[in-house]
């Protein structure tokens, strides 16, 4: 699976001076330095080098400064990492390319050069708030067909386990998840219930989400208030994550 590609290309990146955390924005991975403003890497992930990847790695140029594509090496090396075809389309286009062999060894097929595409501005600023926001590292980029632990859901988990013993009120949630008002009014994904005013409990749904990641339920940290089009977190067309 893709997912075994991540965390090989995950410690190269980090051996670079990147933070690196996956799924942000439907890319595989994100990473950020630790400049001000930072260098904004993207990288996707496939099990092999194919025209998918390019076109991946092309709708994804203009919101980051590098993008790294990743797929694993072939057995016999005669896949389409040997083709200079491939490479020279890379390069042209901007392109690092990193092969992972099956021992989970990073190998740099080419390096990313200073091609500047059309730049997004928005889609960049939303990565780095979400990359900002969320909290660990929760999922390994290339996952498919699973909720993705988003800064938002994070911080409604977060809400959701203050009120495992009972209902509480959300200006005793706030020190801990400065959003708990929005997200407790919108109440996206159903499980809060509205008691009286200010007052939210928990609802069977809550109590099931809890039971699914009871990792992100407890040791809760602070996290910082959401601003603008990051606010929300599933990830949708419009660059929410819900």
């Amino acid at each position: 699976m893709e997912t075994a590609l991540y965390l090989p290309v995950k410690r190269h990146l980090e051996s670079l001076g990147f933070t690196v955390k996956g799924e942000i924005g439907g890319c595989d991975l994100v990473a950020l330095s630790g400049d001000d403003p930072p260098v904004v890497v993207i990288g996707e992930l496939k099990l092999s080098f194919n025209l998918e990847l390019i076109l991946q790695g092309v709708e994804r140029a203009g919101a980051c400064d590098e993008v790294w594509l990743a797929a694993r090496l072939s057995m016999r090396g005669k896949g389409r990492e040997s083709d200079a075809r491939y490479r020279n389309l890379c390069r042209r286009l901007g392109f690092g390319m990193l092969g992972v062999s099956d021992r989970g060894e990073v190998e740099v097929l080419v390096a990313p050069s200073s091609v500047s595409p059309r730049r997004n501005p928005k889609k960049r600023s939303r990565l780095v708030t979400e990359h900002r926001r969320r909290r660990g590292d929760p999922v390994a980029g290339g996952s498919t067909r699973m909720p993705i632990m988003t800064a938002y859901r994070q911080q409604a988990l977060s809400c959701a386990a203050a009120m495992a013993s009972g209902p509480r009120r959300v200006r005793d949630l706030r020190p801990d998840n400065p959003d708990a008002g929005k997200i407790l009014l919108h109440n996206v994904y159903g499980w809060f219930d509205r008691i009286e005013r200010g007052v939210y409990a928990l609802t069977d749904g809550g109590m099931d989400a809890l039971r699914r990641w009871p990792q992100h339920s407890s040791g809760a940290t602070p996290i910082a208030s959401c601003e603008g089009a990051a606010c929300n977190g599933t990830v949708v067309a419009s660059g929410d994550y819900r």
